[in-house]
Order: C-alpha cells, then sequence, then structure tokens
C-alpha cells in the first residue's frame, strides 16, 4: 500500500521547467517533448503515462542528457536536480550525475546490457566509475545487490553473461545496475514491458521496496494504468508532447477530466462489467513532421472538440487545487480568446 505523505512542504529534488526536447527531420526541428513542467519531491512515486510517440521516453532521455546528438536537442527550458542545471553540465560533469544522483532503467533489459561482458562485470563498471573500490570489495557490492534484487544464487549469476539469463533476471540485474550507488532519483522506463503478468508484479514489488528502503524517489514511465494505480503518488498524462493532465493519483482515477484521459481510462478492462468489444481511441499520435502548429493536438482523435479547438491552444490550468488540465473545456480564459480572435 502506497505511503501518501504530506509533500506540500517538501522542497522538490527535480524542477523541470518549460522544457523542449527536438529531433531534427528533413533540416528541420521538431519538439517531441513541446514545453513541459513538473517537480519530483523527495520518495514520490510519479507515474508518466499516454500512448507509444508521446515522448514519454523522450523526456526521460532529455532529464539524463541522453539525446542522440546531432538528430537530438534540448531547444529550451531548464532542469535542475537539487538547484543545479543539468542542462548546463557537460558530458564530464553529467557521467558524474548518471548513476550516483540519477539513474535509469531502460526499457529492453537484453538490448541494455552488453552481451559480450558478465554481469558481474557490468555492474562493477558503474561502481568504479564514482567510488574508489577494489575489485574484491566491488565483486562482493555486486553480489550483494543481486543478492538484493532477488536473484538467486548471484555468486554464479556474477560470472554468467546476459543471454544465460531470464528476461525477469535481465530486469532485475538492470535494477540492481540503477540503485548500485543509492541514487535520489530513479527514472524507470516501462520496467515491466515484454515481461509476464507473475514476473510483472515481482519488478513491481521489488521496486517499491528499494524505494521504501533508500528513500528515493522515482519517475515510472508506462503505458499500464493498473500499475500506476497500484504504485504512484501522482500522475502526468502525456500526449503528443504535452501534458494535458495532472493530478494526485486518487483525484486522477475518480475524476478524469481531459477527453484524452478519460479514453485511457475507458480503454481499462474491467471485472465487474461484461464488454464485447473494448474500447479504443480512433485515430494515432500525429507524427513530429504532421504536429498541428495551433490549437489542441488532440483535437481530431477528440469526442469533445469545438470548433475554437483547432484554433485557441490551450494552456495547462488548475481545474481545481493541484489538478491541472489542458483543455478549452477547463480554461478560463479561452471564451475571451476566442473573442479576439474574431
Amino acid at each position: 500500500m502506497k505511503n501518501f505523505t504530506d509533500f506540500q512542504s517538501q522542497l522538490p529534488i527535480l524542477e523541470v521547467d518549460r522544457l523542449e526536447a527536438a529531433f531534427e527531420i528533413d533540416g528541420e526541428w521538431h519538439n517531441a517533448v513541446d514545453n513541459i513542467s513538473f517537480h519530483v519531491k523527495p520518495k514520490q512515486v510519479i507515474g508518466v503515462v499516454g500512448e507509444s510517440g508521446c515522448g514519454k521516453s523522450v523526456m526521460s532521455l532529455s532529464l539524463m542528457q541522453l539525446l542522440p546528438k546531432g538528430i537530438g536537442k534540448i531547444r529550451n527550458g531548464e532542469i535542475k536536480f537539487n538547484g543545479r542545471h543539468l542542462e548546463k553540465l557537460n558530458e564530464k560533469e553529467m557521467n558524474k550525475v548518471r548513476g550516483k544522483d540519477i539513474a535509469m532503467i531502460f526499457q529492453e533489459p537484453m538490448t541494455s546490457l552488453n552481451p559480450v561482458f558478465t554481469i558481474g562485470f557490468q555492474l562493477a563498471e558503474a561502481l568504479h566509475n564514482h567510488f574508489d573500490i577494489s575489485k574484491q570489495d566491488a565483486r562482493r557490492k555486486v553480489i550483494h545487490l543481486l543478492d538484493r534484487v532477488g536473484i538467486s544464487r548471484p555468486e554464479k549469476v556474477v560470472d554468467e553473461y546476459p543471454h544465460q539469463l531470464s528476461g525477469g533476471m535481465r530486469q532485475r540485474v538492470m535494477i540492481a545496475m540503477a540503485i548500485a550507488c543509492e541514487p535520489k532519483l530513479l527514472i524507470a522506463d516501462e520496467p515491466t514491458t515484454a515481461l509476464d503478468v507473475t514476473v510483472q508484479a515481482q519488478i513491481l514489488e521489488l521496486l517499491q521496496e528499494l524505494q521504501t528502503a533508500n528513500d528515493m524517489s522515482i519517475i515510472l514511465i508506462t503505458h499500464d494504468l493498473g500499475v500506476v494505480a497500484e504504485t504512484c503518488h501522482e500522475v502526468i498524462v502525456m500526449y503528443a508532447g504535452e501534458i494535458v493532465e495532472q493530478a494526485d493519483v486518487i483525484t486522477l482515477f475518480e475524476c478524469p477530466k481531459h477527453p484524452y484521459t478519460e479514453l485511457l481510462m475507458k480503454s481499462i478492462p474491467r471485472m465487474d462489467q461484461e464488454e464485447e468489444v473494448l474500447a479504443s481511441i480512433k485515430g494515432i499520435v500525429p507524427s513530429l513532421k504532421n504536429m498541428p502548429r495551433t490549437g489542441c493536438k488532440f483535437v481530431d482523435r477528440c469526442p469533445k472538440a469545438m470548433e475554437e479547438c483547432r484554433t485557441i491552444t490551450p494552456q495547462l490550468e488548475e481545474s481545481s487545487p493541484g489538478h491541472g488540465v489542458k483543455c478549452l473545456l477547463y480554461e478560463s480564459s479561452w471564451e475571451q480568446e476566442g473573442m479576439k480572435a474574431k
């Protein structure tokens, strides 16, 4: 069961302000993350949800300064961790932050682990990057980490290669690597993708245990709203690179307001209802090259769209205390803007 600490009185450890991240396509830059702002408090678990292509992973890579060089860049905004501007750090300075202060679990553990090095070597490398530690001490620490994340026979696994482990074990190795230096913020990008349901539950339970034991904050990126309901304190809903709704988890599930969030909720199968056909959202997320320049980016898929939605760009505003919605249905000033446009 989640512990809903009073986060209001705490200062955030991560502050993201007006972040824009873009990719170059045919000589032009297109925002994959567009003007998003949020913060993370100590010990807080924030879920980031949305369909594939909504900008969730690009946002996480931006926080870690891992966008592909040459074709990806942060165009605007600030990323502050404990008051330090990460977007201004060079690669050497950022390497000291990655793993030690902020760590990340990537989507695919098989491709994230190097197939030609042993599990022990790859885990020990993370320790050697941040601590002055001997090989013997590093090996002992690695075995302890493997045991801590629930891997049986850690003394043997430390000398094995990624292909010798199951998907669930490889994901546990990635978690061990992420917590090796006891970071204060963990970014988990779809940590249960491609795992069977039983293993998913084990991985999520492990993350919750580690979060409590290490007093760690987590940004959990997922498309699974059931996971969010079970593990998160606050939820950010992203669509087409923007935050369209943000609230604490209870408020969001009991009173979703953005039409996109409502449709996401309706698409969840329910045990107490018999449905012959599952609800779906028509259409697809627009590509970066075809992103609307003005108005709401969800307008072509929205069942509640109005004529004004194509010309007036909504702003993320509080519809109630702590509940932000980016929709003209809840925006106080849209009527006045519409009058000006006419």
